[in-house]
């Protein structure tokens, strides 16, 4: 009777035993519109052309290596897909409850703290492509560069007071300016006198600036 049993139960516990299966990535295919994968799960058990399910707008391409969970439909291995990839090898560690974050193996990251600060970082450049307008709203904004500063445009609009703005020629000038004189102008050792038009801050900033 038991015996018996067991027969008719065996091929069922099998096929739910299949049904689930850790697997590691060997090859990826990312050109399909489904993104295919070559897996090993069990010892010496190789499937190829494993589709992979990722979230609709997200899509990463793992590192062979990569660890995989794949799911058996029916239990037969014939008909596995992939719902989920990580890598222990790169993946953040120790990051506060609540904490996200995007990363690849070479260090590159978009992190989301908790102090609601967004930290990009182990990257050699961050470019933003818009066909139309980039706008940046905040009460303070502060840009540091150890090297150059580049600004390429037409035109450049400052929208502000003209008396806030810094000085393009600063105070020292300004007094040489003020103050200097033109000696052999006229006959004899004399001078002429000081300029009588005055330069000030007001006239050495501008709030629109056109290139040449």
């Amino acid at each position: 009777m038991v015996n018996s049993f067991r027969r008719l139960i065996g091929p069922y516990l099998r096929m739910a035993r299949m049904m689930v299966g850790r697997a590691v990535i060997n090859l990826i295919n990312d050109g399909l519109k489904m993104q295919e994968l070559q897996v090993t799960l069990l010892a010496d058990e190789v499937r190829a052309d494993v589709e992979r399910f990722q979230e609709y707008g997200f899509t990463s391409h793992p590192v062979p290596g990569a660890e995989a969970v794949m799911v058996c439909v029916g239990g037969s291995r014939d008909h596995g897909i992939v719902i989920a990839v990580d890598d222990r090898r790169y993946r953040l560690k120790s990051l506060p409850q609540g904490e996200v974050a995007l990363y690849d193996d070479q260090g590159q990251a978009i992190h989301l703290k908790r102090d609601k600060v967004i930290h990009v970082y182990g990257c050699d450049e961050v470019r933003v492509d818009a066909a139309i307008k980039v706008l940046v709203t905040a009460p303070e904004i502060s840009c540091t560069a150890s090297g150059k500063f580049q600004v390429n445009s037409s035109v450049i609009n400052l929208s502000c007071d003209r008396d806030s703005l810094r000085a393009l020629i600063d105070e020292r000038l300004i007094a040489l300016f003020n103050s200097h004189t033109h000696p052999g102008v006229q006959s004899g050792s004399g001078s002429t006198g000081i300029p009588a038009q005055q330069l000030t801050l007001a006239n050495t900033a501008t709030n629109i600036v056109k290139a040449l």
